[in-house]
């Protein structure tokens, strides 16, 4: 097994996913939500409060190191905040050139990007420029906006930026997340790049990361929502457990969803509080019929108070 990482998701996966994700199954790395570099260089706070870990090390509570993501538009502007962060000593920085969202796509972030591959380059050297060899840097890419045609000529542009490494979301723009992730496309980008590709898109199962090494030919992958789905999902691909879902399982993932929804309590103002919850149980219970129960009960919830009372009705005994 190859490389196996955590991918940025921005709403879904924050610090406290991220703290239980790693402690479920074990990452070589995760990425933060994107940091959004606009009209000004960011003060440090502005990255401890995305990536909290870089206060510990840069490292979850398990020790997985954390990169932070940085997305904008601006060459100068990134390579300036990418030395700033990297003053902070994350893991490694990420620029993101996958995001989809429209909102994001609109003030020139993310996967509209790829149409304007001199733009991309000039973004990589100058964020490599400001970090100077102190920190690993890679970048996140999706195959184009609505059709596969900018795919090589973008990944060049960032490998010959200053990429040390891609992570290809084997979709456009246009497609979103919507299946199937096309993985045939990860193979064509690996062939016309000179430094490691990993896969991204569509895994859910073991036999979707056979499927997807087979049409790939990448031994690396990073796991997006179903690894939020499957909390177990990388101890399957490495082997560690059984590849099919068994019963025992939801042992070995309820003391995390306890301590998640206890630090969500903890973080987040308490009217988006049950909100987390309820969408982790929504992914969840694509695989656990006791997540589809425990989200029936809590969905109609409102106040963490009663989202408190069914989580300790649900307790496993």
């Amino acid at each position: 097994m190859g490389r196996i990482l955590l991918a940025p998701m921005e709403g879904l996966v924050d610090a406290s996913m991220r703290d239980v994700l790693t402690r479920a199954s074990h990452y070589d790395w995760c990425v933060t939500e994107f940091a959004r570099i606009s009209a000004s260089v960011p003060p440090a706070r502005f990255f401890t409060r995305i990536a909290p870990e870089l206060l510990q090390g840069a490292c979850t509570a398990s020790g997985t190191p954390v990169r932070v993501q940085l997305l904008g538009s601006d060459p100068e502007r990134l390579g300036a905040s990418a030395a700033r962060l990297a003053a902070l000593a994350p893991a490694g920085i990420d620029l993101n050139f996958g995001c989809p969202a429209p909102t994001v796509n609109r003030h020139r972030g993310g996967s509209v990007l790829l149409a304007e591959p001199d733009l991309l380059f000039r973004i990589m050297r100058a964020v490599a420029s400001g970090i100077a060899g102190r920190i690993p840097l890679t970048a996140k890419m999706r195959l184009g906006i609505s059709d596969y045609s900018p795919a090589l000529e973008a990944a060049q542009a960032l490998v010959e930026g200053g990429a040390e490494l891609l992570v290809v979301h084997a979709r456009t723009k246009a497609e979103a997340y919507r299946p199937p992730a096309h993985w045939h496309w990860v193979a064509r980008v690996a062939e016309a790049v000179n430094v490691p590709v990993v896969a991204n898109g569509e895994v859910w199962s073991v036999a979707d990361w056979s499927a997807c090494k087979a049409a790939s030919g990448v031994p690396d992958v990073m796991l997006g929502r179903g690894a939020v789905a499957d909390p177990l999902l990388p101890a399957r691909l490495r082997g560690d457990l059984p590849e099919q879902i068994e019963p025992g399982d939801w042992l070995r993932l309820w003391p995390l969803l306890a301590a998640y929804w206890q630090e969500v309590m903890a973080r987040v103002q308490a009217r988006h509080a049950p909100g987390r919850l309820k969408q982790w149980l929504n992914l969840l219970r694509r695989n656990y019929p006791q997540a589809e129960v425990l989200y029936q009960a809590i969905r109609p919830l409102r106040h963490s108070a009663d989202v408190d009372a069914a989580m300790s009705a649900a307790r496993p005994v």
